[in-house]
């Protein structure tokens, strides 16, 4: 009996030990070291961006975002891992970022066409959480920077039932552990990027920062307003819509 003992706790201290060992070898979790997330550009209608949407668009690739852009985001020898959008909008404001770095766009596919309007809100809501779920668990992204081109009530949106804003993106990339990060996105901002920093294996970003977009050269007539300040258009005088 007492041979049994014996024999029963060298085979249980064993396998701890063994346990113990895997636990300190396991790989950490996968995750971004940083996401740049922006909202597409000033927008002509559900299925377009105006002239100064598609301005905006050029301007992100020859001033922040672009490869070889002047006041790049990236530093030097690096680049983006992917581009990941949800709408038409999101599309048409990151394509030229994209090509410009030879990347296909990442699109969590919601097109308004022929939809309500709260289903076309519910399938963004939902496509935010998996894009998120995906950003923070995929090992391609793995210590890498993303752009994250997104509808801007589905990155934050305090005016959404908890249910709801547990979709966005503010959420679902646990921004709101930190503290500065907005409870809600502005409808008139269109010129800031949100900056999230991530240690390597967590999911809790450790930084964030806003950067407003300040557009010199051909592109200095864009809206830079103030974060939640008007944005100045005057929708008589062009073909923007609110």
């Amino acid at each position: 009996m007492a041979r049994m003992r014996l024999f029963w706790s060298t085979v249980i201290a064993a396998a701890a030990l063994i346990a113990q060992t895997l636990a300190m070898v396991q790989p950490a979790g996968a995750t971004p070291a940083r996401l740049i997330i922006l909202r597409h550009g000033e927008k002509a209608d559900p299925y377009r961006l105006c002239e100064m949407g598609r301005q905006r668009a050029r301007a992100l690739v020859k001033q922040y975002l672009g490869k070889d852009a002047q006041n790049s985001l990236f530093a030097p020898g690096t680049a983006p891992e992917a581009v990941y959008t949800i709408s038409i909008h999101t599309i048409e404001t990151a394509s030229p970022t994209a090509n410009s770095w030879d990347l296909p766009l990442v699109f969590y596919s919601v097109i308004p066409a022929g939809k309500e309007p709260k289903l076309f809100e519910r399938d963004l809501a939902r496509r935010s959480k998996q894009a998120a779920d995906t950003l923070l668990t995929d090992p391609r992204f793995d210590g890498k920077t993303v752009i994250v081109v997104w509808e801007h009530n589905n990155i934050a949106d305090a005016s959404l039932p908890p249910a709801e804003q547990a979709l966005t993106l503010r959420y679902a990339l646990n921004l709101n552990r930190l503290p500065g990060v907005p409870e809600t996105w502005p409808d008139q901002t269109y010129d800031y990027f949100w900056i999230v920093d991530y240690a390597p294996g967590s999911p809790i970003p450790v930084s964030f920062k806003m950067q407003k977009q300040v557009f010199t050269g051909p592109f200095a007539s864009l809206p830079q307003n103030d974060w939640g300040q008007p944005d100045g258009l005057d929708p008589e005088s062009t073909d923007c819509t609110k």
